[in-house]
């Protein structure tokens, strides 16, 4: 953090730089949890949803880089060692063992909702304080409400899929 914004900031540098670091975590977890799941899926609506997966572990990935960048420029580490990122993330990576698309999109909701409470929590920290990490925080937290939104979606298409299947049944 150059000087003029250590002077102008109004909180603790290294209370921000571990809750980056525990975001730098869960976006690597993210990215993780939306290729895999994406690679193993099976079902209906795969071929429309596994792009989208991909998009989205994509968009995690340059997550990542703002926040690793962000830890640099105010001074910090960014996370040097994988093994490291299980304990410093308080959103949990969630294992694709039941490859079914809609166990996997309700991983990745699971996973989006925990998100946007971390950049929730970030902006609200950096709010008036640190205008360079808060901007980050909100651009990043107006991704995972898109990403929130796009899963509910094909969630919604899967359930009204299954009920008109229903019908032809009767």
């Amino acid at each position: 953090m150059g000087n003029k914004a250590i002077e102008i900031a109004n909180l603790d540098v290294s209370k921000l730089i571990q809750m980056l670091n525990e975001a730098l975590a869960e976006e690597w977890l993210a990215y993780y949890q939306y290729w895999v799941g994406a690679r193993v899926m099976e079902g209906p609506m795969r071929s429309e949803v596994e792009p989208e997966l991909l998009l989205h572990a994509t968009e995690e990935l340059g997550h990542a880089e703002l926040v690793a960048g962000r830890i640099l420029q105010l001074g910090g580490t960014p996370l040097l060692n994988p093994s490291q990122w299980a304990s410093y993330a308080k959103c949990p990576y969630e294992e694709p063992t039941d490859p079914y698309i809609e166990v996997i999109l309700e991983q990745n909701l699971a996973g989006e909702r925990c998100a946007i409470q971390r950049y929730e929590d970030i902006a609200q920290f950096t709010h008036g304080k640190d205008m360079s990490t808060h901007q980050m925080a909100i651009t990043i937290l107006n991704d995972e409400l898109e990403h929130e939104h796009d899963i509910q979606d094909f969630l919604a298409d899967l359930e009204r899929l299954k009920e008109d299947i229903r019908k032809m049944r009767l």
